[in-house]
């Protein structure tokens, strides 16, 4: 099978872990005889310094005559630090989510038996969670109106949602749970904003399409306590934009680290695929980043826009054998981790290559 892979790398560490994960999946394409064809495009702040644009056109074009994307990560300190900056790195992929209306990011949260002792939480409440985050990804208040008052003094930011785009989020999270624990949890703020009781209204319509699962609302306080405090009772969680931000970078704390999660954000017609980790840029270049979230999200887009299901599993076990045999990167390394297993990315995905070799694609 022949597929085409935009390949957007973008800053800090992004280039690092993409490289692992496009020497995975030219190992795969060897072993399961498929061809996978790499094309590159800017975005983010690499893109600003050589376009003037954090998306130039050119990518988006690249994107919409891909089969998927896959994409490492954005940002730069420098337009962090500078609060006057007009143009940013994440107005890059904040327009690509836009341009090809990836409104829905799935987000799967699970517990590597490998790397429980990592886990700032006991091994006991982590053992069974099995989270999928699905967080509603182009509209709310990233999207809204932005302005700051001209005497500089005060800034509005605005959060909208239509009930059109709750409707079709709403909709696939209680689909994901007909095949899972049949439990949706639906994350808001229902007693202070007027767009989460339009949330709350629409999920519960829709709750009465699926009356084999069940429906609970959360305020997103209440919300970020319980996933801490009982995480292997979730399944699906719903949330939009901006609690779904937040959430999913403490839910990544449960499973030890932000590098170890990937993600896809998908529309009716495109899909792209992306750690949920940012671009780390003081270890660029060094090589000491974890791949992992970047190898399981190209996994992912095997699974899910190619339909690839063996494929994606022989990265996986990969992942866990590396695992089992106590290699580790810096950011993942436990109290009983030895000091002549403690790899680097490049090291890591040359080992996660070999149990990918030793496999049987039967």
């Amino acid at each position: 099978m022949k597929k085409s892979i935009a390949v957007l790398p973008g800053d800090g560490i992004g280039p690092e872990v993409i490289e692992s994960a496009i020497n995975i999946l030219k190992v795969i394409a060897d072993k399961c005889h498929h061809t996978y064809i790499f094309n590159y495009g800017l975005i983010g702040a690499c893109a600003i310094n050589k376009t003037g644009s954090p998306l130039p056109e050119e990518t988006v074009d690249l994107c919409k005559t891909s089969d998927a994307i896959l994409f490492g990560a954005i940002g730069d300190p420098k337009y962090d630090n500078d609060p006057s900056a007009k143009i940013r790195p994440e107005q890059g992929i904040l327009k690509l989510r836009k341009e090809l209306d990836l409104y829905a990011n799935l987000r799967p949260i699970k517990i590597m038996p490998e790397l429980a002792d990592i886990s700032p939480l006991k091994k006991e409440k982590i053992k069974d969670v099995d989270i999928m985050v699905i967080r509603e990804l182009t509209g709310g208040i990233y999207f809204g109106k932005h302005e700051r008052v001209q005497d500089g003094n005060s800034a509005i930011d605005i959060s909208q949602y239509s009930k059109f785009e709750i409707i079709r989020i709403a909709n696939m999270a209680f689909e994901l749970a007909l095949h899972r624990n049949k439990k949706v949890f639906s994350v808001d703020k229902a007693n202070v904003l007027e767009t989460s009781r339009l949330w709350r209204e629409t999920v519960n319509d829709i709750a009465t399409k699926f009356p084999e699962v069940s429906v609970t609302h959360m305020f997103i306080d209440n919300a970020a306590m319980q996933l801490i405090k009982r995480p292997s009772e979730f399944d699906v969680l719903l949330t939009e934009n901006m609690f779904g931000d937040i959430l999913t970078d403490e839910a990544s704390m449960i499973a030890g680290s932000i590098g170890l999660l990937p993600s896809a954000s998908i529309g009716d017609k495109y899909a792209l695929y992306e750690p949920i980790h940012g671009s780390y840029n003081k270890a660029a270049g060094l090589y000491v980043a974890n791949p992992i979230g970047t190898i399981l999200s190209a996994a992912m887009m095997l699974r899910m826009s190619f339909k690839m299901k063996k494929e994606a599993e022989i990265i996986e076990k990969a992942i866990h054998q590396t695992l089992k045999k106590g290699f580790r990167t810096r950011d993942i390394c436990g109290i009983n981790t030895k000091k002549n297993h403690l790899t680097n990315s490049k090291e890591f995905t040359a080992y996660v290559i070999q149990g990918i070799l030793d496999s049987n694609p039967s």
